[in-house]
């Protein structure tokens, strides 16, 4: 019986006409549906050529792409500027996002520029946000949040932090993307200064902001990055000569030691223990008082008479005593290179007397002269060591063990000497109840760092007398 004028193929015709429309799809052989499929043709045909003129061959230039293909092309996803920085993925308004995949498609989706994607098969893919609670943080950022209160939060009054993010408004302001708002500066720069301020464990800070976990340990290390870019060649630097003569003037008010331009004090911050070269790290001091292992790194700072940092030196292991730090440090790379004739620097018995480097007697049977001086010394020493505790009291981060890698420590701690600069010359009171005491900081002097050069003596020799006799 006749079914169709067509005839059926053989199986060579078959393979024939196969391989034809295979290399004509070479392209998309991946895509669903890229071809049709050949209809059955009658038992008793003969003709291969009366098949040809059956079927529409389409050319190869006007052959529609696939529709995987079409999908991918329309919707392109943001790079989120990966490779300018990992803490892009922080500008997350709501928490992290996540990408799930449908098992049935839903009605009415839209096209797939607006549901996220399809793939094949079917399935589709769409975005969901998780939504966090910003009460604290609204309620902190508004009107209604009395200074007192702003302050006990962040350290600071809502003048000088407002200031701040005026300051890092270029370096951290990020776009909005069709996908997601952009967390706002004021925000950014808070749950940095907060995290700081307290020390608060980053589960903490993400309930009081809304935020991600992760969302806030980048927040906190892009702001800290940004602190030490912009903020540090404005707010801690070297005095220039009209500075320089200001400070020692107040210092020889306090003290009468002549030509002081500054007090210098090293702590200690404590932090888990590296997995590499942690004997360098270790410190002895701390582990006596807390009878466990304990490691830290240090942070080495020059004040002037306001207790504001003018240099710093940080991330030399704990282990490494006072004297090692100096000699590496810029502060004696300056006096190298002639930048400091004719100036003093107060430090501690865990420094060695230098040409540049005023510390006390530390021999047995002082005599009345040498007496006065260390007094005199002890009291412009008072000013770095109080410095430092403004600092650790202020930034409660500096309290505990530190969970941030060792490699980004010295960005963070950067950060915190800053920020009380800043707190500093804004003339911010610190509360009472954030007073802390420094402990078991001053390192002693290393073995063979007892010979002290003649000269040097004798001038702080001169100072004692003149200093006793009122000369």
């Amino acid at each position: 019986m006749e079914i169709s004028s067509i005839p059926l193929l053989s199986q060579e015709d078959y393979s024939y006409i196969y391989s034809f429309f295979q290399d004509i799809d070479t392209d998309k052989e991946n895509s669903m549906n890229k071809r049709r499929k050949l209809d059955e043709f009658d038992e008793d045909s003969n003709s291969l050529d009366e098949f040809f003129n059956t079927i529409e061959v389409p050319d190869v230039q006007e052959m529609p792409t696939s529709k995987f293909e079409t999908s991918t092309s329309k919707f392109n996803i943001p790079n989120w500027d990966f490779e300018n920085g990992a803490s892009e993925t922080a500008d997350w308004e709501h928490g992290r996002v996540r990408k799930t995949r449908n098992a049935t498609p839903e009605p009415n989706l839209g096209t797939a520029e607006d549901s996220g994607g399809r793939s094949g098969g079917g399935q589709q893919r769409r975005l969901w946000v998780k939504e966090r609670s910003k009460g604290w943080w609204k309620y902190h950022s508004s009107d209604q949040c009395p200074d007192d209160e702003f302050r006990k939060a962040f350290r600071m009054s809502k003048s000088t932090f407002n200031m701040i993010c005026n300051e890092l408004d270029s370096a951290i302001t990020k776009k909005d993307t069709m996908l997601r708002m952009a967390i706002p500066v004021r925000q950014r720069v808070a749950v940095c200064i907060y995290r700081l301020a307290t020390g608060d464990p980053l589960r903490t800070v993400s309930t009081l902001f809304g935020l991600g976990i992760s969302t806030c340990h980048k927040l906190v290390l892009e702001v800290c990055a940004a602190i030490r870019t912009v903020l540090m060649p404005k707010f801690l630097q070297w005095p220039d000569e009209r500075t320089l003569h200001e400070i020692k003037h107040e210092f020889r008010s306090i003290s009468g030691i002549p030509d002081v331009c500054g007090s210098i004090y090293t702590t200690h911050i404590s932090i888990i223990a590296p997995k590499t070269n942690p004997e360098a790290y270790f410190n002895k001091k701390h582990t006596d008082r807390n009878q466990k292992p304990s490691y830290s790194t240090t942070v080495q700072g020059l004040v002037d008479h306001r207790g504001v940092f003018t240099d710093i030196c940080i991330g030399y292991p704990g282990s490494m005593s006072d004297e090692k730090i100096l000699e590496k440090s810029a502060l004696s790379q300056r006096f190298n290179m002639g930048m400091m004739k004719n100036t003093w620097v107060v430090g501690g018995s865990g420094y060695p007397l230098k040409d540049w480097v005023m510390v006390p007697y530390t021999h047995q049977n002082l005599t009345w002269s040498q007496h006065s001086f260390n007094q005199r010394v002890n009291d412009l020493r008072k000013t770095s060591k109080e410095a430092f505790m403004r600092l650790k009291g202020r930034w409660g981060c500096l309290q505990k063990r530190s969970e941030v890698k060792l490699q980004e420590l010295p960005v963070v701690l950067g950060a915190c000497c800053v920020l009380h600069n800043i707190c500093e010359m804004n003339g911010e009171e610190m509360d009472v109840d954030l007073k802390f005491d420094l402990i078991d900081d001053e390192m002693a002097l290393g073995e063979g760092s007892g010979d002290i050069l003649v000269n040097s003596s004798q001038v702080r020799d001169t100072i004692a007398h003149n200093l006793l006799h009122g000369q």
